[in-house]
């Protein structure tokens, strides 16, 4: 999404959430998007809603996303994120890799250590003791993916995954396949972000993401890698009007109709594209994140789809600070 000639570096994704929606409002949302010159189209990987009743309709995320891929040509797709728990590591891989062809090389593997219980009780998951265990998982998985997405013959006998003699052909459209990896575990995810990491996904207060940003930060000094590599990128909801009343009234409309109050104890941004723009760039300019991702419930807004270029404008030609 650019601004003006200049252009800008900000990039805007929109994270369709795949509950309490119709399959028609989910493609014309992800379409809209692509028209208006959004970069990216996300949605989630959970198989009960996560948001207010568990019960709630809900639609698969891989599946999704092969759909939307499908239907668009230029934009991006990709979980934000996947359960590493609900799948062995190699049948992620060729998931994302068959993605990749569908989308003629938009794929992004998307993948986090996973949090929600109830889906993993009513489907029959193995939700493992405590999250340390689940993240021990999810390192393990994702060094296997970034292997045979890249092309090896990997063979591997650890701890949780054991994989023989496996190739992932054929290999995807990208020379490398991005991994994005959610979430903001001090210790462990941010520092497999880090290590495997091509992007990052967070969100929180300022002051919340800068402390993680220096984290890692930390952890790519440790191994030697520098940050500048890994895409950062920070969600918020984010419902555009000229009349910021107006605008909390369309946002507790779409809440309602998911059954919630709000997103959670996140930033919400409901505003003018002006208003809108003024909250990301310290971000931006302080923080270096370079893609902002909008969540996004059913019944999904058009006039805030068709209206982020109005904020990318008045970002300007800002550029994520070095890190």
């Amino acid at each position: 999404m650019t601004s003006d000639a200049s252009g800008t570096a900000v990039r805007f994704g929109l994270q369709l959430w795949p509950q309490a929606a119709t399959w028609a409002q989910v493609t014309d949302a992800a379409i809209a998007a692509e028209r208006a010159g959004w970069d990216s189209i996300w949605t989630w990987d959970h198989l009960l809603a996560i948001m207010g009743p568990w019960e709630q309709p809900i639609f698969e995320g891989w599946t999704t996303l092969a759909a939307l891929a499908a239907r668009t040509t230029r934009v991006r797709v990709g979980l934000m994120v996947g359960a590493n728990t609900f799948r062995n590591p190699g049948l992620t891989a060729k998931l994302a890799t068959t993605l990749d062809h569908i989308s003629e090389g938009r794929a992004v593997l998307g993948i986090g250590g996973a949090w929600f219980e109830r889906e993993h009780e009513a489907f029959g998951f193995d939700f493992g003791a405590t999250p340390g265990e689940r993240l021990d998982w999810f390192d393990e998985s994702v060094s296997i993916i970034r292997r045979l997405v890249d092309g090896e013959r990997v063979t591997h006998d650890g701890p949780r995954y054991r994989i023989h003699d496996a190739v992932c052909e054929p290999r995807p459209v990208q020379a490398r396949l991005p991994i994005l990896i959610g979430g903001s575990g001090p210790r462990k995810t941010l520092r497999a972000v880090a290590r495997y990491g091509d992007a990052w996904n967070t969100n929180g207060t300022l002051d919340e993401a800068r402390e993680r940003v220096a984290i890692l930060g930390q952890h790519c000094a440790d191994i030697g890698r520098d940050p500048g590599e890994i895409e950062m990128s920070v969600s918020f909801p984010i419902v555009l009007r000229d009349d910021a009343d107006e605008a909390a009234r369309v946002w507790q409309a779409m809440c309602r109709h998911n059954g919630i109050e709000n997103a959670g104890n996140t930033p919400h941004l409901l505003g003018s594209p002006q208003a809108v723009a003024d909250d990301i760039r310290p971000y931006v300019e302080e923080l270096g994140f370079s893609t902002i991702i909008v969540r996004h419930p059913a019944p999904y807004d058009r006039e805030t789809i068709e209206r982020m270029p109005e904020v990318a404008a008045r970002l300007g030609a800002v550029a994520p600070a070095p890190r």
